[in-house]
């Protein structure tokens, strides 16, 4: 079916409005109705097309609505119930199908099981209406359809909370349609009996068997039969544990349900579970009314714990509802508001795109309008301009990254001014105060007799060098004296005391280069780059050292005749023309 056959019902399902659910579903019926009888390849890609223009989707949140106000009532949803399960059984998609198998189906099983709680309140609370109970019998035909087409949904939907109030429900018509869904579903799968808890398994059983003890109706006590054989038949460690579980099932079966039309079923239950006892034989253990009594209180008291149990739930899955409803709306708004800011950032840059169009454009208008012998100079100084630019931004973002960086040690520095200039005015008023409430007092021990003796030493050194009288003229020549001898004092420490950076800085070097000549490594093993750490950058230098070693070189090649009396000469006084052309070409120190 193309795309165009099913755009009505895409456009139908955008209104989320609950009042088009019976417009998609007569469209979905015509579509499905039409699809029926042709090929089952084309029934596969209507339903490929439906899950992924988001239909199935749909119909399963369309199952949550309240129906009371809608067209057509619980019929509607229950129709809308049968096209889900049969589109969702026998289809594999052909894309996202980690998504379909994660995600949709689980949806789908708890919305379904959602609307036969719903539909079961209903008839309870109608006392068994008869269209009500139709309407859960066809929800739970569609359950059972949908749970064999996917038997790892199975234990998902026996140990929600909606099959356990279904199952624990009073009304014996509800409690038949529950335990032929579970028959049907041992009879495709019993397999999944080993998958769900432990817990679950035993409230199936006690319903079961609660079932059997309290009902007085054939067609519920047969019912019930067929489950407890089916259960028993798949599972032999289930088979083994209900006769230690139930006392006198036994007895209650022989008793109650022989002789009510389904003595089959209840001979091959008994000898499954108790083998070698006779079930003709009448219980010797319990008369027939203690068996009946145990059974009844067995069942009704698990039965009560499981309903006080279940009363304390309606709060907690409350709460759970509002926290999901709260987390799914926070969802869908941080979604919206990603998708809100990817198109602003997506119009930010077409618009970018947009004005740099425009700048190259209106610039190649520019270029058009400048004369040939000026276009190089228009463009240099575009590119000086753009360079300028580009160096002020830079800049920019070094000082900024600088000033990041030295932002902690300026609050250190400011936070440490701070607190030095409060230490320093608290320790300036701790002085004055203590200076206040201080006063002066002389020194200890000073006596009468102690001062007359001080007087008298200072009389005595003033007589001994009494005071010379000076002019002002001589004063002043004293003070021009002094001011010279100061100066000439001052230039020579000037003059010493680069002498002396001058004498330190030649002990250094000398320092430096004993310490190289000691640890030269010998001539053998010299290499070129230590070699070159002796030759000196003076010219002058190189030039007495090369002079030097000719004149030692010329020495050392005279006879030994002419060498008497020339030990204490200089063997630098070897004429220059007698020294060798060869040795000329030494060459020892820098350029």
């Amino acid at each position: 079916m193309s795309d165009s056959d099913l755009q009505p019902l895409i456009t139908t399902i955008a209104n989320t409005s609950e009042q088009t659910v019976p417009q998609v579903l007569l469209k979905l019926k015509d579509i499905l109705g039409r699809k029926s009888v042709e090929d089952d390849r084309d029934l596969e890609k209507l339903k490929q097309d439906l899950y992924t223009h988001g239909i199935l989707q749909y119909c399963s949140a369309a199952l949550n609505y309240d129906y009371e106000k809608i067209q057509g009532g619980y019929s509607t949803v229950t129709q809308m119930a049968e096209i889900l399960s049969t589109c969702c059984v026998g289809f594999h998609p052909v894309r996202n199908k980690e998504a379909f198998q994660n995600e949709v189906l689980p949806s789908a099983a708890d919305s379904l099981i959602s609307l036969a709680k719903i539909l079961m309140d209903k008839a309870v609370e109608g006392k068994g209406k008869t269209g009500t109970i139709r309407h859960f019998q066809k929800v739970m035909d569609s359950i059972s359809w949908f749970l064999k087409g996917h038997n790892r949904l199975i234990p998902q939907v026996l140990q929600s909370k909606q099959y356990e109030e279904i199952q624990l429900s009073e009304n014996e018509e509800i409690g038949m349609i529950s335990l032929q869904l579970l028959q049907s579903l041992i009879q495709a799968n019993s397999a999944f009996l080993s998958d769900i808890r432990h817990g679950a398994v035993k409230g199936i059983l006690d319903d079961i068997v609660y079932k059997l003890g309290c009902s007085s109706s054939p067609a519920a006590g047969r019912a019930a039969t067929k489950t407890l054989l089916s259960i028993a038949l798949s599972q032999r460690s289930i088979a083994e544990v209900i006769p230690e579980q139930y006392q006198g099932l036994d007895s209650l079966l022989k008793n109650d349900w022989i002789g009510k039309g389904f003595d089959t079923e209840v001979l091959q239950l008994i000898d499954l579970l108790y083998p070698g006892v006779s079930a003709r034989e009448p219980a010797q253990d319990f008369s027939e009314e203690k068996v009946k009594a145990v059974c009844v209180i067995q069942a009704a008291w698990r039965a009560f714990q499981t309903r006080r149990r279940m009363k304390k739930l309606p709060k907690a899955v409350s709460v759970l509802q509002r926290s999901f409803r709260e987390r799914r709306r926070l969802q869908e708004t941080q979604s919206q508001r990603r998708r809100a800011e990817e198109e602003l950032k997506h119009q930010v840059l077409l618009r970018r795109q947009r004005a740099r169009r425009e700048f190259r454009q209106r610039q190649l208008q520019l270029l058009e309008a400048v004369p040939a012998g000026q276009v190089n100079r228009f463009l240099g100084d575009l590119e000086l301009r753009a360079a300028v630019m580009i160096q002020k931004v830079w800049r920019g973002h070094r000082e900024r990254r600088n000033f990041q960086q030295q932002e902690q040690a300026l609050r250190q520095f400011k936070a440490a001014v701070t607190i030095q200039r409060a230490a320093l005015r608290f320790l300036k008023r701790q002085r004055a105060r203590r200076h206040r409430l201080s006063p002066w007092k002389g020194p200890r021990g000073l006596t009468d007799a102690r001062r007359t003796e001080l007087k008298k030493q200072v009389d005595d050194y003033i007589a001994l060098h009494p005071r010379s009288s000076m002019s002002a003229e001589g004063c002043r020549e004293l003070h021009q004296r002094a001011q010279e001898t100061l100066r000439q004092h001052l230039m020579r420490r000037d003059t010493e005391r680069r002498a002396e950076q001058h004498r330190q800085a030649l002990l250094a070097q000398i320092n430096t280069d004993l310490e190289l000549l000691m640890n030269a490594p010998a001539l053998t093993e010299a290499t070129e780059t230590e070699s070159s750490v002796f030759l000196s950058r003076s010219a002058p230098v190189a030039m007495r050292a090369r002079q030097s070693h000719s004149a030692l070189l010329q020495a050392a090649r005279c006879p030994w005749w002419k060498k008497l009396g020339d030990e204490l000469s200089d063997p630098e006084s070897v004429h220059k023309d007698s020294i060798d052309t060869e040795l000329q070409r030494l060459f020892l120190g820098g350029n």
